[in-house]
This record gives structure tokens, C-alpha cells and sequence, in this order.
């Protein structure tokens, strides 16, 4: 599955928690999607994927999150581009 990654930010919230989260497009998929992230240590990582503005092929946003699920690589490059968004972090 080829991702494009087309804007991502990071930052923390009151409590020092880490919130971040990319938007990019999947090759062959109408509809962009969001993946945010959370993490209260920067070690662990829970995420979320939804679209990105409109709705679109339930079906096609559940392969692309089975794929994140069994891929590190593609789990680590969205959230890479995400922590890469704010050097300070």
C-alpha cells in the first residue's frame, strides 16, 4: 500500500501529554485520512485513523488500518512524520 503523507504536527497538551497526528493519501484511495496519535510517555502509542474531510469506503479505511496494524514501517512513518513536525519535541 503506498502512503503519500501530506502534513503532520505534534505537540502536548496541559498535562504534558504527547497529541500529534498526519494526514495523507493512500494511491487508488478517493479520500484522503487523518491518523492522530496520543501518548502520555513519547514510548507508547495509541492511535486513531478517520478520513481526513469527507467520508468515504468504510471498507477501504478498514484495509488501511489493518495494514497499519501489521505494518511497523508504515505505523512508524506516519507517526515519524508527525514527531518530525516540531524539532523541539
Amino acid at each position: 500500500m503506498d502512503i503519500i503523507i501530506k502534513a503532520s504536527q505534534i505537540g502536548k497538551d496541559s498535562e504534558g501529554a504527547f497529541l500529534g497526528k498526519t494526514v495523507f493519501e493512500v494511491e487508488g484511495h478517493a479520500q484522503p485520512y487523518e491518523i492522530t496519535f496520543y501518548s502520555k510517555n513519547g514510548r507508547d502509542w495509541d492511535y486513531s485513523l478517520h478520513f481526513h474531510a469527507e467520508p468515504g469506503d468504510e471498507d477501504k479505511l478498514l484495509a488501511v488500518d489493518a495494514f497499519i496494524e501489521e505494518s511497523d514501517e508504515a505505523f512508524d512513518n506516519l507517526l515519524d512524520a508527525a514527531l518530525d513536525s516540531d524539532p523541539e519535541l
